[in-house]
């Protein structure tokens, strides 16, 4: 081989390493990076145009923990996220996301508040929320408005007999 050939073959060497080099970094960082599902949405029918909850369970598939931080809708300019410890409800910055795991916001635990609705939305309607997290991309999420007195658990029948 001669000294051009021997270059040429080094610098096409070169490039093909860092092509593979940067590619495979980025699956890796995009594999990792946590990507929620939503399931059981609902809110129940405000009582009046001053609050209402959401409620939902956020899966995270991923090896990667995340955080929700917060989140926005049409529906009203103040969404707040909201735990309950020891019986009182306080706002929280966010919550988290664990990997492999869930968060359940649900009645009497953590939840998203929408304070000051710009209407009042009726059983059978739908609300548009969009989720943020720390790690995680948004994901947009459709609330079903839900009679006042749902909880969105199955009734159990374990033990009853029938």
């Amino acid at each position: 081989m001669n000294a051009r050939t021997t270059r040429t073959l080094a610098a096409a060497l070169s490039l093909t390493a860092a092509l593979a080099i940067s590619g495979c970094s980025g699956s890796e960082n995009e594999a990792s990076k946590p990507a929620p599902t939503v399931s059981g949405a609902f809110m129940p029918q405000p009582v009046n145009d001053e609050m209402a909850g959401a409620f939902m369970v956020i899966k995270n598939g991923s090896e990667t923990a995340d955080k929700l931080t917060g989140a926005t809708s049409t529906l009203s300019d103040d969404l707040q996220i909201h735990e309950t410890k020891n019986r009182k409800m306080q706002q929280v910055q966010s919550l988290d996301v664990p990997a492999n795991g869930e968060l359940k916001l649900e009645r009497g635990g953590s939840h998203i508040m929408f304070m000051g609705l710009k209407s009042t939305p009726k059983v059978g309607d739908k609300v548009t929320i969009e989720l943020r997290f720390e790690k995680a991309d948004p994901v947009k999420v459709e609330l079903d408005v839900k009679e006042r007195t749902y909880t969105g658990q199955a009734p159990s029948t374990a033990g009853n007999g029938h």
